[in-house]
């Protein structure tokens, strides 16, 4: 009874250690503007590697890390989370996506005919609420589109200019489409060196 309790462990510790590794890209929400503060993207590097997380790269100083992890997406947000909460004494807002689902959203761009620079997606941690679209405000041109966890933006002026809320996107963080698709192309190359 002992010999096959130790045949099980040894079994379950080994199926432990073959855990597939996933590329994950991490978004923050406010990096180096008034609110969170200055993150150095070397201090962001430093937490992700903390938390365990391997084949780590940043993307331009605004909060954009792509790295390979064995944890779930919940357990790869609580463990950046953790850290971000303790370097700005305050939550940090911080979406996850695998590389898979972030090529999902450059595939399903529905404004891939518009400049990169005007499109977006905003990135939120849960499917946006169906009528999301019907409380709107202050659009002068802009389009939006509702995606799995995303809302799809054109700012044919500019985002910059722009007087367009969407509520149920205050949680989120809003990304160019030249910016996704670099993030994608990372985190797809992280998959391929495995």
């Amino acid at each position: 009874m002992g010999a096959a309790k130790a045949k099980t462990t040894r079994r379950t510790g080994s199926a432990i250690n073959c855990k597939r590794m996933v590329a994950y890209v991490a978004l923050l929400r406010a990096v180096n503007v008034g609110g969170t503060g200055k993150l150095a993207m070397s201090e962001l590097r430093a937490m992700c590697e903390e938390a365990g997380f391997t084949q780590v790269q940043t993307y331009i100083a605004s909060g954009n890390v792509v790295f390979s992890s064995q944890h779930s997406e919940a357990a790869v947000r609580d463990a950046l989370g953790k850290r971000l909460t303790l370097y700005a004494g305050k939550p940090v807002g911080l979406v996850v996506r695998t590389a898979e689902e972030m090529a999902a959203v450059v595939t399903d761009n529905p404004f891939s005919d518009k400049p990169g620079n005007s499109a977006v997606a905003i990135f939120l941690n849960a499917p946006p609420p169906a009528d999301a679209l019907a409380h709107t405000t202050g659009g002068a041109g802009e389009e939006a589109h509702l995606g799995r966890r995303e809302i799809y933006v054109n700012y044919p002026d500019g985002m910059g200019k722009s007087k367009f809320k969407i509520p149920a996107a205050k949680s989120g963080t809003a990304r160019n489409f030249n910016t996704i698709a670099k993030l994608a192309a990372l985190a797809s190359g992280l998959t391929r060196q495995k």
